[in-house]
């Protein structure tokens, strides 16, 4: 797949995404606890799926997933089934600040992935970026103060490790073997059979009282805005921009963890923080070439 060079919507939706993601992590610490993994992924999924199957449907892309089914199948494994599991899973334990850190790891395992299987060159810019933005992550879960670090349990963070693998290896199939397909499509179709896969596990963890109240807004919210609304305009941006340029959302998702959680729950947020997000920023300005463009945009301006 040749992709394109990013335009100025592009960027716009990368910052969409990195947004509703973020809050998708303050959902699932608030919903995980009161369904249990299983079954809050199964009503995230199955809620996505209510809303985005009819307008497939409608749209005539539904020829897409049937064509595509066994594709789709496997794509639905790494991009959903497992990863929202382990996620749930892993806020359990170490809070969705950490969670959304951890998940910020997903690009370099993008690209160690593409670089081993499908031979995809990276610039040596690239890779500086690549690697400042890890290490303002890094700097940025040193100073998370939430619930976890020190006493964080090795299996929640394994499992939020093993999340960000298996999204790193969904988007190198999705690059490879999807990107002709619609990203309804693609979103619809990982959705039925997420959908289907979780059933049983759902029924077997289902909550003997099911809770009333604003819980479920957070439910809904994961399964329509933050999954189905939000995998199709990530699928729509690989399909534009590639694989690597995409992916560079989840170096903003723990920015606006943090900003949410600040909003909403008054969590802290200090200046090394600050510091750690700029970091962070820089980095995705060199993956994604922004940051030499801005600079020659200014050079330019500045000759004037």
């Amino acid at each position: 797949m040749q992709a394109s060079k990013p335009a100025l919507e592009d960027y716009l939706v990368l910052i969409l995404l990195s947004a509703i993601w973020g809050a998708s992590f303050l959902f699932l610490r608030v919903s995980s606890p009161v369904f249990g993994p299983f079954f809050l992924i199964e009503m995230r999924v199955a809620s996505g799926l209510l809303v985005l199957l009819p307008l497939c449907i409608a749209m005539k892309k539904h020829h897409e997933i049937i064509a595509n089914w066994r594709s789709l199948f496997v794509l639905s494994l790494c991009n959903m089934t497992l990863p929202f599991c382990l996620l749930a899973y892993a806020t359990l334990s170490i809070g969705a600040g950490f969670a959304s850190i951890l998940n910020a790891t997903v690009p370099f395992f993008t690209a160690i992935l593409a670089f081993t299987f499908w031979q995809q060159k990276l610039s040596l810019t690239a890779v500086m970026g690549m690697l400042l933005g890890f290490f303002g992550v890094v700097l940025l879960m040193l100073s998370y103060s939430g619930p976890i670090t020190a006493n964080a349990p090795l299996k929640a963070i394994a499992a939020g490790l093993l999340g960000a693998v298996l999204y790193g290896l969904a988007i190198n199939l999705t690059a490879a073997h999807l990107y002709k397909v619609s990203g309804l499509a693609i979103t619809t179709g990982s959705l039925l059979f997420s959908s289907v896969m979780l059933l049983p596990f759902a029924y077997w963890q289902m909550p003997d009282v099911l809770p009333t109240g604003s819980i479920w807004f957070s439910v809904f919210s994961l399964g329509i805005v933050c999954t189905g609304f939000a995998f199709v305009l990530f699928y729509r941006l690989i399909s534009r921009i590639g694989s690597n340029l995409a992916v560079t959302n989840t170096f903003l998702i723990p920015l606006f963890s943090l900003f949410w959680g600040n909003l909403f729950l008054a969590e802290e947020v200090t200046t090394f923080m600050l510091f750690a997000c700029m970091l962070v920023l820089a980095g995705v300005g060199m993956t994604t070439g922004t940051l030499a463009r801005l600079l020659i945009f200014c050079r330019a301006k500045l000759i004037r």
